[in-house]
């Protein structure tokens, strides 16, 4: 395959070669330091969180979330300037055209940072006017682009290594995933077209097009490149997110092939990087599926979760948009706001679908033993049919019971357990991924530091969030038993919705509401098919809260405790973050959960009050950190 007579293989002259593999390996060192200095920020981080947790038990320390020392002092104050340069988000407030929103700061600079170091090799002593000049770029930009192949199979892996380095979720490394699919795109059209324009200038193009079969093959390999990242756009790629997921694997394997026949025998390395790191994906999520739907012993006494393959599930339609689906006897462990990937062959026979799992824990005196319920918000596909089937089956009686398969957990939760104040935001079916982190800080209240809990729940329709709001009464009792302040705000902003009644909303404030929070309003909800889950350790589906039958308002689904607050208005986001980052002596994180509107929403009222307290600048203003789930699917 390396043809030396000017073809668009990647050989080339020795000089040319040995340069652009030295570039290769360059490349690989500066990825490999990254990961080195993600993984010393995570060593830090995890000191400072022990220091935390150490001085959390020393009763004369009044607030265990401010550095104890000069170390920490500098950490914090680097850490706060990373956070303000890194959070704020444009956001093209248009229907038509709100996924073109860019990207936040943060992944703009990575991006620019990125470019600059293709862009530096991609010229570095290449641009020499003389005769080998267009095959001096061509070859260059030939390694460029199947260089980076490798990264972008490690990018889209779900058990992830470069996630696992850095402590990140696979769901939060795909945007780089695309963005570099779209950078070996360019990369690939500038390594043609300087051959292209070289054959054309000698008078030798139909030839070469003719004689070379390797030209062909580079040819496919840049329209599959060019498909994907076409197919990849938020419109069509939601015009059948079922048909995206399937054409994007066969893309992925036969971009593999492609490139295979087309580069020497010196440059498949990275070809067989990418396999291995593919390969090793592939892998590690069978055993994953294996062991997390087959029970080797199963329990036949337990819940109706003894069957020996997959899972034994229940679904029951709750209003006229949302299923819950109840997964029984689960026997494997998930962290709070992990989700996982649901296989359901009765109503999807080749889907598999990712659900945020939304409570932590098994609750006492229930006959759960330990089952997962995910809440799932209708759509279209194959959210549609499952509340279509979880209809029928009430119509007819039947209680709607299923065989399903599971894989999982995915995704790496923020710790919050070392902050002082956590102000956690969510938009309808989002509650699932802030329920089951609130749940969990509960019942870990013992061993962590916090010490008030802010938490907002905004939907456009009541009955979307009628199963979370009982919830969350029953949490409010937890939270005075541990000694959390915790205050919660129920947003209805839909003002012909009948769940709320005007004469039960209490109105919201601009200030000195630390319970208000907004999130609807820009949700977009049918931007993708992560449907938000519920795990649950909480209810059984049988629940009578759960039938279609006519449901009680809001305001009397529970107590009528003064720190549960309900309106049909649009709360100030900006008011209801500052309100207790400023009552509050130690760090605060805020945790959103909603559509592309509400996260750009937040990271901007963030950043900009990090900015004009001046946190960790001498003010005595303590950090302010965010970690954001977006709908994105």
């Amino acid at each position: 395959m390396d043809m030396s007579m000017g073809g668009m293989s990647m050989g080339g002259p020795d000089e040319f070669q040995t340069t652009n593999m030295g570039l290769a390996h360059d490349f690989w060192y500066i990825i490999a330091a990254v990961l080195g200095f993600m993984a010393l920020c995570r060593l830090v981080n995890l000191y400072k969180s022990r220091t935390r947790l150490q001085k959390r038990f020393a009763n004369s320390v009044q607030y265990p979330t401010k550095p104890s020392n000069q170390f920490l002092e500098i950490w914090a104050t680097l850490t706060a300037l990373i956070r303000e340069s890194s959070y704020p988000q444009l956001y093209v407030p248009s229907s038509w055209f709100s996924w073109m929103t860019p990207p936040p700061l943060g992944r703009v600079i990575t991006l620019l940072v990125y470019w600059a170091i293709i862009i530096s090799m991609m010229t570095a002593n290449a641009i020499k006017h003389d005769a080998f000049f267009w095959e001096r770029i061509g070859f260059r930009n030939a390694w460029i682009t199947v260089m980076q192949m490798p990264l972008l199979y490690l990018l889209a892996s779900k058990c992830s290594i470069i996630g696992l380095i850095a402590g990140t979720g696979h769901e939060r490394l795909n945007w780089l995933h695309r963005w570099v699919g779209r950078t070996m795109f360019v990369t690939a059209a500038v390594h043609g077209w300087h051959f292209i324009a070289e054959w054309q200038r000698a008078g030798i193009l139909d030839f070469q097009m003719k004689m070379m079969g390797i030209v062909k093959y580079g040819f496919a390999a840049w329209a599959v490149l060019g498909w994907t990242l076409i197919s990849g756009f938020a419109p069509l790629r939601r015009l059948g997110y079922e048909f995206f997921v399937l054409q994007h694997l066969v893309s992925a394997v036969l971009f593999i092939w492609l490139v295979y026949v087309h580069v020497p025998a010196a440059a498949r390395w990275n070809v067989w990087f990418s396999i291995g790191a593919l390969c090793f994906d592939r892998a590690c999520r069978t055993v994953l599926l294996v062991w997390q739907n087959i029970k080797f012993r199963p329990n036949r006494s337990r819940c109706k979760g003894g069957q020996r393959i997959g899972h034994f599930a229940q679904i029951r339609a709750v209003g006229d948009s949302i299923t819950v689906i109840n997964i029984k006897d689960v026997h494997f462990k998930w962290k709070a706001g992990q989700h996982l990937y649901l296989w359901m062959p009765a109503i999807g026979p080749v889907e598999a679908h990712p659900y945020t799992i939304a409570c932590a824990h098994q609750l006492p005196e229930t006959c759960i033993c330990n089952s997962i319920q995910l809440v799932v918000r209708k759509h279209g596909g194959f959210s549609k049919r499952l509340h279509e089937r979880a209809v029928k089956d009430h119509g007819k009686g039947r209680k709607g019971n299923y065989t399903v398969f599971v894989s999982g957990p995915y995704g790496m939760p923020p710790r919050l357990d070392i902050y002082e104040t956590v102000i956690l935001i969510s938009a309808s079916t989002g509650a699932s991924f802030t329920l089951a982190i609130l749940e969990d800080l509960l019942a870990n209240a013992k061993t962590n530091c916090i010490k008030r809990i802010n938490f907002l729940l905004t939907t456009k329709q009541g009955e979307e969030i009628d199963f979370y709001v009982k919830r969350l009464h029953e949490f409010l009792d937890g939270a005075r038993e541990v000694g959390i302040e915790l205050l919660v705000h129920v947003a209805i902003t839909r003002s012909d919705s009948t769940s709320v009644p005007p004469t039960s909303v209490l109105p919201t404030t601009t200030e000195g509401r630390s319970s208000s929070r907004s999130s609807s309003w820009g949700s977009n909800l049918g931007d993708r098919e992560k449907r938000s889950g519920t795990t649950g350790g909480g209810r059984d589906v049988e629940d009578k809260a759960l039938s279609l039958t006519p449901r009680r308002p809001l305001s009397d689904a529970g107590s009528t405790d003064s720190h549960v607050h309900h309106s049909t208005t649009r709360p100030d986001i900006a008011a209801f973050i500052r309100a207790p980052v400023e009552a509050t002596g130690g760090e605060t994180k805020v945790v959103v959960c909603g559509g592309p509107s509400l996260v750009a929403k937040v990271r901007n009222c963030v950043a900009s009050l990090a900015d004009e307290r001046a946190v960790h600048k001498g003010t005595g203003a303590q950090g302010i950190g965010l970690f954001v789930e977006e709908y994105s699917f």
